[in-house]
């Protein structure tokens, strides 16, 4: 059956599809660990149930002369159990034509892999809780009732693109700061198709606990961690070099969109450090640069930015196969402007009639460098660690040092080669 549905893909996409490769796939993994062992079966006709009430995400990324398009297909998706990384490549000459999402299972636990460009962590998680909400009915159609699992958002606004709706060639930008070269972690990278991925399991409370005794939030204080130890990894040469914190940011918090496609952009925090530093003068200052960068001011003026290069005339008239390798030097040349990521899923929520099936819910995204996701549900605060990087000396001494504050902690990481 063929479709007249097709989509732009929006200007977040376009970086995602010029830049991936076999490191940086430019995937993520939403995962929810539940109570019981996954049954296949009924987890794929959970996931079929949840395609249909997501058809924006059924959906296979083209090649048109001038820009990427997504086209709506009527592949199913396949579940199987876990067999490669999380955060496999999801765009390449195997996936042309089908679906770039993938569902798999390992024992308990539920993982949904998506290409970055058809959503991002916020859509991802509503999909997944739907994947989640069905197979419990499935199972368990005496004790779980019917439950609205989504916003109620129209099939119109779900695939709107936000950038383009929420852009005005009138506003003015405001005056920001030029964001310098930062500091990249220093020595041998794994080999290309690989990244160490760990998962850190720590109660809320107990750093809720620390981050309110320094008086600052819990983002501010899991990133200010990871920046001291960042600098005491750095060669003393390299100390006049800002260490910068990149951080997503969900703009459905400024604008009132229902989008589940992209609708986010990321702030940055630099921090350049001298010897009279402490953990917490360097966590105070990188929370007031955070509040800085969130104002809404702030967040639109870098929102219009994106959407002001695709307007560009220039832009426009030249064919794809020239734009991706522009992007992708575009991309490279921002990278370099920020040293790690630290990405914050916030409070996780589903309704309580399924609260007790559920464990745990952890993120991971693809990176060239070093990339750490929070995400918290009931009491379970949980960290995704993905590095590019063979030296583990950073994240021992990051693990180390939230262990040293009292903060008990269950560490899991997968085997790499060299």
């Amino acid at each position: 059956m063929a479709h007249d549905t097709w989509y732009r893909v929006d200007n977040v996409a376009k970086v995602f599809l010029a830049s991936a490769n076999e490191r940086d796939t430019r995937s993520f993994r939403i995962t929810c660990t539940l109570k019981e062992d996954i049954e296949e079966n009924i987890l794929s006709e959970a996931v079929k149930i949840a395609a249909k009430e997501r058809p924006q995400y059924q959906v296979t990324i083209l090649s048109g002369f001038f820009w990427h398009y997504m086209e709506q297909i009527d592949d199913e998706p396949v579940v199987t159990k876990e067999f490669e990384r999380p955060c496999p490549m999801l765009i390449d000459s195997k996936t042309f034509g089908k679906l770039h999402y993938r569902v798999t299972y390992f024992n308990k636990r539920i993982n949904l892999d998506f290409f970055h460009a058809i959503a991002d962590g916020n859509g991802a998680i509503e999909f997944l809780n739907l994947i989640v909400y069905h197979y419990l009915k499935l199972k368990h159609s005496d004790e779980i009732p019917n439950l609205t699992m989504t916003s109620g958002a129209s099939e119109a606004d779900l695939s709107e693109d936000s950038f383009r709706h929420y852009y005005s060639k009138n506003k003015k930008s405001i005056k920001k700061k030029k964001d310098k070269n930062a500091y990249q972690i220093k020595g041998a990278k794994l080999p290309y198709n690989q990244i160490q991925f760990m998962e850190v399991h720590m109660n809320v409370k107990d750093v809720l606990k620390k981050a309110k005794e320094n008086n600052v939030s819990l983002t501010s204080y899991i990133a200010s961690k990871l920046m001291m130890c960042i600098y005491k990894d750095m060669p003393v040469i390299k100390r006049i070099q800002p260490v910068t914190i990149s951080m997503p940011v969900n703009l459905r918090n400024y604008y009132p969109s229902y989008t589940s496609r992209n609708f986010f952009n990321s702030v940055n925090v630099s921090h350049v450090f001298k010897n009279t530093d402490t953990f917490e003068s360097v966590a105070t200052q990188f929370q007031a640069d955070l509040k800085n960068e969130l104002t809404p001011e702030a967040v639109e003026a870098r929102m219009y930015d994106y959407e002001k290069l695709e307007r560009f005339f220039f832009i426009k008239i030249f064919p794809l196969f020239i734009k991706n390798p522009v992007v992708n030097m575009v991309t490279k040349s921002k990278a370099k402007k920020v040293t790690a990521v630290v990405s914050n899923l916030g409070i996780l929520k589903v309704p309580e009639e399924l609260a007790d099936y559920i464990e745990s819910y952890n993120a991971y995204c693809s990176t060239s460098s070093l990339f750490v996701v929070c995400s918290t549900f009931n009491d379970k605060f949980v960290l995704g660690i993905s590095s590019a990087y063979k030296n583990t000396r950073v994240l021992r001494d990051f693990i180390k040092g939230l262990s040293d504050e009292g903060i008990d902690i269950t560490l899991y990481a997968n085997e790499v080669s060299d």
